[in-house]
């Protein structure tokens, strides 16, 4: 072999060897990442808690009457916006209203809430019912709340809840009434002594007017004499007389002051003497402020000016009286 052979053939073999590529190296294949998939969060726990703010309570029973309106008012916790719940009213097994209702946050963003107003056409159990329907944020949850209707016709003689309730209701605004359970004499003397002060004439009867001012409320004794501390008010316009300690009203109380040819004397007087039981004439438990004249029971003690000028009280009233005056108090009497 030439030597330009040689040459020849050293240069074309490296060559070819470069062109095939290291036989000795392995190719390794580049890795992906895996695809994940966000996961929803759980819906949460929800709980409702029902009040009835305005609904009046019974021997610790939540009671309404028909055709007058009361709330429920709906707590959710947690507050998960966009929720709703549907509202359900019956009177016994009748659907008398149903409502879907929107979620709202509270004012110190604590919790959800909603309200209902409701009323109830008839006399009976009422059954309001809250359904929250399960959603991707919250889960379903449910809750009820029960009261009853009561019937108003009573009348003397008459007991049960509804009688109760009136009893609650005058003792609230200060009437004197023994609460038995009972439309007996102290709950038509104590009505008479509202319808007084209302000025609404003398009547022992429980219509609607008289039961609608009276869950509302309405039908307070103004004080004219707060300076005076402790002491009783006479207002013989309306013909009742109070007891007051300050500005607050203790008890209210039908009276029968003088009549015309022998007036109750007016002004302002302090309690000198306190004599307890009957005396000779029929005056009963009574509290001397000025001479002759006195806060006393007496038989009869009707519903107009018909005293010798004494204040009048009826004679189961009197005692009443008599046990919170003591000597000293002020005894106010005006019209």
């Amino acid at each position: 072999m030439g030597i330009g052979t040689a040459l020849t053939l050293a240069a074309v073999a490296p060559a070819q060897a470069s062109a095939a590529g290291p036989t000795s190296t392995s190719t390794t294949p580049t890795a992906t990442a895996p695809t994940t998939t966000p996961v929803a969060p759980a819906p949460a726990t929800g709980r409702a808690t029902l009040y009835l703010p305005d609904a009046f309570f019974v021997h610790r029973q939540p009671v309404t009457v028909p055709r007058r309106s009361f709330h429920l008012v709906g707590i959710v916790r947690p507050y998960v916006p966009g929720q709703r719940v549907v509202v359900r009213t019956y009177l016994g097994h009748r659907l008398i209203k149903s409502d879907e209702l929107r979620l709202r946050l509270s004012r110190n963003r604590r919790y959800g809430q909603f309200t209902e107003r409701v009323s109830s056409p008839g006399v009976g159990r009422i059954a309001v019912s809250v359904v929250h329907a399960a959603t991707p944020q919250l889960k379903r949850f449910a809750s009820e709340r029960r009261l009853t209707a009561l019937d108003e016709h009573v009348g003397f003689g008459s007991t049960g809840r509804f009688v109760d309730l009136i009893q609650q209701r005058l003792a609230t605004l200060h009437f004197y009434v023994p609460q038995t359970g009972v439309y007996d004499q102290g709950t038509g003397l104590a009505l008479d002594a509202y319808h007084r002060l209302l000025h609404w004439g003398t009547s022992q009867s429980l219509d609607g007017r008289t039961i609608s001012f009276l869950l509302d409320g309405l039908g307070a004794f103004k004080v004219r004499f707060p300076r005076h501390g402790r002491h009783a008010e006479g207002n013989l316009s309306v013909q009742v007389l109070a007891l007051v300690d300050g500005s607050q009203v203790y008890r209210l109380y039908p009276i029968s002051s003088g009549k015309p040819s022998t007036p109750t004397i007016l002004g302002d007087f302090q309690v000198y003497s306190k004599v307890p039981g009957y005396l000779p004439d029929g005056m009963y438990y009574s509290n001397f402020f000025f001479r002759g004249f006195a806060i006393h029971g007496y038989d009869p003690a009707p519903d107009y000016p018909a005293s010798h000028g004494c204040m009048r009280l009826p004679i189961v009233d009197a005692t009443s009286v008599y046990g919170w005056l003591a000597i000293g108090d002020w005894v106010d009497v005006y019209y």
